[in-house]
């Protein structure tokens, strides 16, 4: 057992036989020094075993301090002062508050195993406690209770020791089955029966007359001090802490035995009682019953549980020998085995499983056959950084026998996961690691045979591979060796005893013998060589060199030659197509960006400058609208012919995108000399392009930028762009040059376009609404709905600040949209009949499904059909191919929707048009309104406007009414509806229903 157990035990027997001996204060003093020896002997044993962790020892301390103080107290109780048995009294205090220490370090130290040995244990304790609890309550509590002559305080003490007794006793059986009956775990359970007796016959002594018990208990006592003081210095204590190693047992038949007995205490107890004559426990032991079998059933039901968690590892270990067999490489057994391992924790719970190979330096040592659990930190650095976060791992050897050292270990399975799941793993995973081993072995082996196989494939493969290999001498670079297929390469025969450099083509020859001349074994070269095929032109072969002259099988330089001919072809394809546009056969954007990088390199020299075009065509998506795709490539092919026909002398023509190109111009004395090439340019594509049977206009507007102004490439050709913009702004079919002073203004308008297609979507647009009113008596019909544009930065902007924007950029669509219903929204809530008018783009309404979005947007919001007005532009109505535009027309007005032209008299008006579009209203442009004051021909001319809408029975609105005197020779014309300020400004929404109630309709 150990020189520190033994001295202490004979230690002990001494104390014990001289407390007996010694007569007072002589005994008490013993007394005393037996139990701090005890603590002492716990302290030495922590200190010399180091434990770990150590706490529930020092907590087993702790109690044993906390029983000597409570001795200590009751002596000076019952010596100096003379009290005769007090209770409660303060060394209760001491005596009851060492219970929690003791319980709290007992399943501390039960805890290590407990947790992932038996998930049954706490079952069975619980089992037991009930059992020994109603003996407590039938012997001990209730007699306490039903005691008369004890106080309340006396009661609640005397019961406090048998409940803590019972606790402790659970807790020691807890520590039995975890651990078994080690030498530390047997004298645990001494000291605890120890306790358990003194207390016991404490208790019944005080229920026989509150005297003390004397010797018996007191050798219950002594017990307790030696049976843990000893139990610290047995070697074996150090194990209580530690990860269990073994996976879980069989319950063994002392286990079902004890518990049996203890589920049957309770009919014991009423058996017992009732031979006696009463029963005086009845609803005790009928709770405890209860108790009792709901325990039982719990267990029963947990064992079915077992049962079926066997059958699932079971499953998982024929699955996963099922992989094994099937597995080909050792990658194929890892993922067999982590599946395996995955299959037999519960789902979901996190893991790490690693295969260290024998001969890695991660294998972990081995000492014993079988898995067990060991911390991660016994693990080998280098396996330990792979299972971070880990407490604790499986440790299985691959083994192909018993023994698990040796030339028969393969490597280990490795599982780190929570202990709890560990530890129900160990015998499935010895069963996956056997299959395992069986297959790494399996894979070594054919491998083996693979490679003795390979040597005479490998022989058979240099002869008929299509790769040319030569063995070259390093002195005179002769051929030594060449294989068969040399003759298709070289086209020749007999090369052994050639020079190679002589079958090398002149423009290779240099740099096939400076890479023969610096080939190293380290690290082979490969280059290309054009070989010289006698008759048969050259062929592009990829030469890799290797020396291998300290090989002595070899002894000179290995030359591999593949036949890269096509490979180099189709990869000079690959970068021309990469660098030019596959339509026109011009260098694309990528490659402008090159040469324009490479000729501002040159700049300067004798003040030469380089200059940009950018070039994009004015009417080509009406080319691809009208005439289809097919005529537009043939339109960007013609172009591109003209471009490069007439490009100056070292100029690049490019297409950088779909319809637009650039010219580069190096060299370029001046700007002037730029915007010369410019009109050239636009001169020579103003000339119509014959297409098939149509002439097809190629015109261009055109931004030039040179470096006469310090640029990065990306600035030039960000001036070219800004200067294209400005020659379409101006109208096309033109030139422009960057200016530094139109910078500002054209970047602010193409920011405000930017910004412009997220602005819908941030809620900044917002309507006003101007009333028309009937000219007899100012009452009002209807309402124009007028957008607004909030901007963050720059306020409220009107239609004039954006719309040609919105049309430039195809937002005008979304926005047409988002006007004609937030216009019928709000118009179905105003009250009476007024109704809305809406102006559509001519945009807006060749989109498809217009009429199909003006009625949705009319169902949706609940506006009647006949209180919409839509506004169209008169070039709307000018072709009348265009059979979409008048299908919707028919379509709305067959609803009953209004139409409108607007601004009438400002476009191209044609009489032929109004006598068949299906139209309702004219509204005459303010231009004609202002004039009518001012100009007889101007007045005469709205007098026919009128009489001629009169007489197509068109109703007319005149618009930017301001005073009466025009109102009055508008109304006299025959003009009976208006609008302006005379009548009112535009009008907010929440405005409308107050400003109608104001006029009647």
């Amino acid at each position: 057992m150990g020189t520190a157990v033994r001295w202490f035990s004979a230690g002990f027997l001494a104390g014990l036989v001289g407390v007996f001996v010694l007569p007072d204060p002589w005994a008490d003093l013993l007394w005393g020094a037996i139990g701090l020896g005890s603590a002492a002997a716990i302290a030495v044993g922590v200190r010399r075993h180091r434990p770990r962790p150590a706490w529930p020892w020092w907590l087993l301390f702790a109690s044993l301090l906390l029983s000597i103080t409570g001795d200590t107290v009751y002596e000076y109780l019952t010596d100096v002062r003379g009290l005769v048995s007090p209770l409660p009294s303060w060394a209760d205090l001491f005596y009851l508050a060492m219970y929690p220490a003791l319980i709290v370090a007992i399943l501390s130290l039960a805890r290590p195993g407990a947790a992932v040995r038996d998930r049954a244990l706490p079952l069975d304790v619980l089992i037991l406690g009930t059992g020994l609890g109603l003996l407590s309550w039938v012997f001990l509590i209730n007699p306490h209770l039903l005691d008369a002559d004890l106080t309340v305080g006396q009661r609640i003490v005397s019961v406090a020791y048998p409940v803590a007794d019972v606790l402790v006793l659970a807790a020691v059986g807890r520590l039995i089955v975890v651990h078994r009956f080690t030498v530390a775990v047997m004298l645990l359970t001494i000291g605890a029966t120890g306790l358990l007796v003194a207390d016991v016959l404490n208790g019944m002594s005080e229920l026989r007359g509150h005297g003390s018990v004397g010797g018996a208990a007191d050798v219950g006592w002594m017990l307790l001090y030696g049976g843990w003081g000893a139990a610290a210095l047995h070697p074996s204590m150090a194990e209580l802490t530690r990860p269990l190693s073994t996976g879980v047992r069989e319950i063994g038949a002392a286990r079902q035995v004890w518990l049996l007995l203890a589920s049957l205490l309770p009919m014991v107890v009423l058996l017992v009682e009732a031979s006696r004559g009463r029963v005086h426990d009845t609803t005790a032991v009928s709770v405890f019953a209860a108790v009792s079998v709901g325990l039982v059933l719990t267990r029963l039901i947990g064992v079915l549980g077992s049962h079926r968690r066997e059958l699932i590892r079971a499953d998982a270990v024929r699955i996963a020998g099922t992989a094994l067999v099937a597995a080909h490489d050792p990658v194929a057994v890892h993922s067999a085995i982590a599946a395996a391992v995955a299959r037999l924790l519960p789902s979901g719970s996190a893991h790490s499983v690693a295969m260290p190979r024998a001969g890695s330096g991660l294998v972990p040592a081995i000492t014993e056959p079988g898995a067990r659990v060991i911390p991660v930190a016994d693990l080998p650095p280098g396996l330990r950084a792979g299972v971070a976060g880990w407490q604790s791992a499986l440790v299985c050897p691959l083994t192909l026998d018993e023994e698990a050292t040796g030339d028969g270990l393969l490597g280990a399975i490795v599982v780190a996961a929570e202990q709890r799941h560990l530890i129900t793993l160990p015998s499935a995973v010895e069963t996956v690691a056997a299959q395992a081993a069986l297959a790494l072995e399996r894979i070594n082996l054919s491998r083996e045979i693979v490679r003795r196989d390979s040597e005479q494939y490998f022989r058979a493969l240099v002869q008929n591979t299509a790769d040319v290999i030569l063995i070259v001498d390093p002195g005179d670079q002769r051929v030594r060796y060449a294989s068969p297929s040399a003759t298709g390469l070289f086209g020749r025969t007999g090369l052994v005893g050639h020079d190679l450099l002589s079958l090398v083509g002149p423009a290779s020859r240099a740099a096939a013998h400076e890479q023969l001349g610096g080939v190293r074994a380290d690290e082979p070269s490969i280059r290309d060589w054009e070989i010289a095929r006698p008759g048969d032109g050259t062929v592009i072969a990829e030469v890799l060199c290797q020396d291998l002259q300290a090989e002595p099988s070899v002894a000179g330089i290995v030359v591999t030659l593949r036949d890269a001919t096509q490979q180099r072809r189709l990869q000079a394809e690959l970068a021309y197509r990469a660098h030019h546009d596959s339509l026109t056969g011009l260098p694309n954007r990528a490659a402008l960006q090159e040469q324009l990088h490479a000729a501002q390199g040159l700049t300067g020299a004798g003040g030469d400058e380089v200059a940009v075009l950018f070039l994009d065509l004015d009417d080509f998506k009406i080319v691809n609208d009208t005439l289809g795709h097919d005529y537009g490539d043939q339109l960007l092919q013609q172009v591109a012919a003209r471009l490069t026909s007439i490009a100056v002398t070292g100029g690049t023509v490019a297409r950088i995108g779909g319809d637009e190109f650039a010219v580069l111009l190096r060299g370029v004395r001046s700007p002037q000399e730029a915007e010369r090439t410019a009109e050239q340019i636009i001169a020579a594509l103003a000339e119509p392009f014959h297409i098939q049977d149509r002439f097809v206009s190629g015109r261009v507007s055109i931004g030039v930028a040179t470096t006469g102004d310090p640029a990065t490439v990306p600035d030039l050709l960000r001036r070219a762009d800004l200067a294209l913009y400005v020659a379409k702004s101006d109208g096309k079919a033109r030139w422009r040059r960057h200016d530094p002073a139109l910078s500002a203004a054209i970047i602010e308008r193409l920011e405000l376009r930017a910004a412009m297609e997220t602005a819908l979507a941030r809620d900044e647009f917002q309507l006003a609404y101007q009333p028309i009113v009937c000219l007899d008596d100012h009452t009002p019909v209807g309402f124009e709905a007028l957008v607004r544009w909030l901007h963050p930065t720059r306020g409220l902007l009107m239609p004039g600040d954006f719309i040609d924007l919105a049309e430039e950029s195809d937002t005008i669509v979304a926005l047409g949209t988002w006007v004609l219903r937030e216009a019928a929204a709000t118009a179905v809530a105003w009250p009476g009949t007024p109704y809305v008018s809406v102006n559509v783009s001519a945009r807006q309404f060749h989109a498809k499904g217009f009429a199909d979005t003006v009625l949705t947007a009319l169902a949706d919001t609940g506006l009647p059909p006949d209180r919409l007005m839509l506004e169209l532009t008169e070039s709307l109505l000018l072709r009348d191919d265009d059979h979409q535009v008048w299908n919707d027309l028919a379509i709305l007005r067959d609803h009953g929707v209004q139409i409108a032209i607007d601004d009438f008299g400002t476009g191209y008006s044609a009489l032929s048009y109004l006598r068949h579009a299906p139209i309702d209203v004219l509204k005459l442009d303010k231009v004609f309104t202002r004039a009518i004051t001012s100009s007889a021909q101007e007045t005469d001319l709205v007098d026919g406007i009128v009489q001629l809408a009169k007489t197509m029975r068109l109703k007319v609105i005149a618009e930017g009414i301001e005073n009466p005197v025009e109102r009055t020779l508008l109304h006299g014309f025959g003009c009976h509806f208006g609008q302006g300020y005379l009548f009112a400004r535009p009008l907010d929404p929440a405005a409308v229903p107050a400003w109608l109630a104001g006029h009647s309709i």
